[in-house]
């Protein structure tokens, strides 16, 4: 079984971190640097996949039966990864849009 409390933090972290580095791209598509641009999303993907790995176990350990309680934290563990998924969308059409 999950400890919750360790799987929260560790998606609010890696989605954080991800969210984090989005935005440090775009700063660098902004300065004319769109190879650090591409290559920091990158970085940041790395962070998602970890954050969205933790997810996945998750749900998987719910089965849909609602084993796992919904709590606040929870629920703001969710919003940070999702917030952080709309940021590498973004970003990327972004630095597209720099580099043109």
């Amino acid at each position: 079984m999950i400890d919750l409390e360790e799987a929260v933090m560790e998606i609010i972290v890696n989605a954080g971190q991800s969210r984090s580095l989005c935005f440090e791209a775009l700063q660098a598509a902004r300065d004319g640097s769109i190879d650090r641009a591409r290559s920091l999303l990158v970085e940041a993907d790395g962070f998602a996949r970890q954050a969205h790995k933790m997810q996945t176990r998750l749900i998987e350990q719910d089965a849909g039966e609602g084993r796992q309680p919904m709590t606040l934290i929870m629920v703001h563990a969710q919003d940070h990864l999702m917030t952080s998924m709309l940021a590498r969308e973004l970003s990327e059409e972004i630095i597209h849009l720099y580099q043109r």
